[in-house]
């Protein structure tokens, strides 16, 4: 097999390269910049180039780390490596490896929804493709992301109207800049938190194009931010920085808002369905137009999805282990509500 899975993470022997290893190699392939998938210690990195800035930022300027285009091939030992949109944040990326004819997909984190700040997720063919399966349950459909912008937007008009603040919560990389891009800067001011405007202004640089933000800085005069809308990350959940914003109502992004108890147990105003992961849909979708025969199911529901694809869809799918977190409602969390039993896959079929 061209790929094994080992201690280190998922490895190709043949070029000695890794895929998101979680624990130091030589040679390492990154997906996306989030940290339960670029680890620092790594010898040599390899990543889409929107990527190099923000891991320099997070693992450190001294890295040695090469960047690339989507689509564009680099040669290890005879295995032809390329990256190609994952559609999950931006700079995020499937790998493709080719040796001898045989093909490889890592797909990383992905969706097909669109964004509006990362490159649309593009299918790619292969005989073996290796996929999260963070909401691989049926009950997880999510609403069209237009809908849920406006309902983003009808929310903090609201709050606005009743003399408030509006908090709104998502990851510092990806789902922020996601929820920025949509915001409507004629409602009032967007203030984001300093992890967020940090990585904003990497990407800004990079070309992405956001509306006007205000780092929240010093200030305590809590009539600035009356009306206005806070974009924090998950760690900011019930600490003492989000006194000076009060009166204030706090909404969660996540696709585990679709379940009503998960939001009420965060202590959440609001919840919003908004996901960088795949959905049910989404996922089957993926696996089918790879055309692969062999899938490796990593974190998540991936006993539930890797049997429902054995036993609906007739491929070879197998459940992988990782270290990978998948989205949890705070960074370095794991999740919750993930009971994988034959009893959630009777009430899918």
């Amino acid at each position: 097999m061209l790929l094994k899975f080992d201690p280190y993470g998922i490895y190709c022997p043949q070029a000695d390269v890794y895929i998101d290893p979680w624990k130091p190699v030589k040679n390492a392939i990154i997906t996306h910049a989030h940290s339960d998938h670029a680890k620092c210690g790594n010898q040599n990195y390899l990543s889409h180039r929107i990527s190099v800035p923000i891991l320099k930022f997070r693992l450190g300027e001294d890295i040695k780390i090469r960047g690339v285009e989507y689509g564009e091939e680099i040669v290890m030992n005879g295995v032809r490596i390329s990256l190609h949109p994952a559609g999950h944040i931006p700079g995020s990326a499937q790998i493709r490896l080719e040796y001898k004819g045989e093909i490889w997909v890592a797909s990383g984190d992905y969706k097909l929804q669109q964004d509006g700040v990362s490159t649309a997720f593009e299918p790619v063919r292969c005989q073996h493709f290796v996929t999260e399966s963070t909401f691989g349950l049926p009950v997880y459909r999510f609403p069209e992301a237009k809908q849920t912008h406006a309902d983003i937007n009808t929310w903090w008009q609201k709050n606005k109207e009743e003399g408030k603040a509006s908090v709104i919560i998502g990851y510092a990389l990806g789902k922020a800049q996601r929820i920025i891009k949509h915001l409507d800067p004629e409602i009032g001011t967007i203030y984001t938190h300093g992890a967020v405007d940090n990585l904003n202004r990497l990407l800004t640089k990079d070309g992405l194009e956001l509306p006007s933000t205000t780092r929240v800085a010093g200030e305590t005069n809590k009539a600035l931010f009356k009306g206005n809308i806070i974009v924090a990350p998950p760690s900011a959940i019930g600490t003492p920085w989000l006194k000076r914003f009060d009166p204030f109502s706090v909404a969660i992004c996540s696709g585990w808002m679709q379940l009503r108890g998960t939001r009420r147990r965060k202590s959440a105003d609001r919840g919003f369905v908004l996901s960088d992961h795949a959905d049910w849909d989404e996922l089957n979708t993926a696996v089918k137009e790879t055309g692969a025969e062999n899938v490796y199911v990593t974190h998540g529901y991936k006993s539930v999805f890797a049997k429902w694809l054995r036993e609906e869809l007739h491929l070879n799918a197998v459940e992988v282990d990782t270290l990978y977190e998948g989205e949890s409602l705070n960074e370095g969390e794991a999740k919750e509500n993930n009971n994988e039993t034959d009893a959630e896959y009777e009430e899918i079929r």
